[in-house]
């Protein structure tokens, strides 16, 4: 007999055996290592800004608070770091 025989004689034997075959697929993919992709480092993005002979909270309200809100609204960043200072 052929698997297209015993199919359309037995559908439920069928279906059974093709839910068989996914169950033991799905197992068999979460066991899979992946040691084969490499360590890949998350994206940094700095930027460095200089504004002689302002004080740091003109810094903090002129430069860095309208970078940091551009930066926020790029999709994937989950951090943002800051500081400002006077040089």
């Amino acid at each position: 007999m052929v698997l297209s025989d015993i199919s359309i004689q037995r559908p439920v034997l069928a279906t059974v055996m093709s839910l068989l075959i996914v169950l033991i697929g799905a197992i068999c993919f979460q066991r899979l290592s992946v040691r084969e992709y490499p360590n890949i480092d998350p994206p940094t993005v700095s930027v460095r800004t200089v504004y002689k002979g302002a004080t740091a909270q003109v810094i903090e309200s002129v430069v860095t608070t309208p970078i940091e809100d551009a930066l926020s609204g790029i999709e994937g960043i989950k951090t943002i770091k800051s500081q400002s200072g006077k040089r």
